[in-house]
């Protein structure tokens, strides 16, 4: 039902039938999955995202596998053999190695991680541009010092995904409350080169380039997204807020409010 609902919202928007398109049954079919979703309250794009990703890779992945079965002469041969793979994973899921070193200890550990959207924490000044994101000091607990440490993360990517997306952490903890951060991320649109950040490095050809950007405007609890999408045909910019739908040039897509990056 939901992967359905997710094709023929894709099929309403790509028709140009219409001036806007409602996702009411879109949205229905995902609140009965997570009813967090379901109500009139703001929730994040980045949990909203991770949970629609996830949904379409469990239903997708149940048709290969039906697919798959049909091709197979000997049914007993198939069984056990289920593809965990879909065309989400295929899109979207990346391979990252993480090697942390204690700044106290020196002692170094590494943790293989797989990801479909790649969090980034973003510091507390005023202007930083994206790959200064990608080489954050952190403070975790390591288990020679036996207390909470400075550390410093770094984060290779040892698979690239075909679209990679950025969800940059625009929030800080101050004692028990979070705090909005409102840093100006500044990120290209393209000829984004990842090969520093990669293993083995990337070729040249791999470059990748800005197709999308979900803003958030206002509070943590109390906000609204904004979304700005480039037509793949017509390499036009566009702005989505709610039902309107307008043109947007190049200069424009730089914002301080971007939470989601897509390329």
């Amino acid at each position: 039902e939901f992967a359905t609902a997710f094709g023929c919202l894709m099929s309403d928007m790509w028709c140009g039938e219409f001036d806007c398109v409602s996702p009411r049954d879109f949205h229905s079919a995902l609140g009965k999955r997570y009813p967090t979703f379901s109500k009139r309250t703001q929730q994040d794009a980045q949990e909203f995202l991770i949970c629609v990703l996830s949904e379409l890779h469990e239903a997708l992945k149940k048709v290969r596998a039906q697919l798959q079965d049909r091709h197979i002469a000997n049914a007993k041969a198939s069984r056990g053999s289920v593809s965990e793979t879909s065309i989400v994973t295929q899109l979207f899921e990346g391979q990252l190695s993480y090697d942390i070193t204690c700044l106290e200890c020196k002692t170094t550990t590494n943790r293989p991680e797989s990801f479909t959207v790649l969090s980034l924490p973003i510091p507390s000044k005023n202007t930083c541009s994206l790959q200064d994101t990608l080489t954050q000091n952190n403070q975790i607990h390591c288990s020679s010092c036996g207390t909470k440490q400075d550390a410093e993360v770094k984060g290779t990517i040892t698979k690239a995904p075909q679209i990679i997306i950025f969800h940059l952490k625009r929030f800080e903890w101050q004692g028990r409350h979070r705090r909005k951060l409102s840093t100006d991320i500044c990120y290209p649109l393209s000829n984004l080169d990842l090969s520093p950040y990669s293993s083995p490095p990337f070729c040249t050809e791999a470059a990748y380039s800005l197709c999308a950007v979900v803003n958030h405007c206002g509070f943590l609890d109390d906000g609204h997204y904004t979304a700005f999408c480039k037509h793949s045909v017509t390499k036009t910019w566009y702005s989505f807020d709610d039902a309107q739908l307008t043109s947007i040039p190049d200069s424009s897509v730089q914002s301080n409010k971007a939470y989601l990056l897509f390329y």
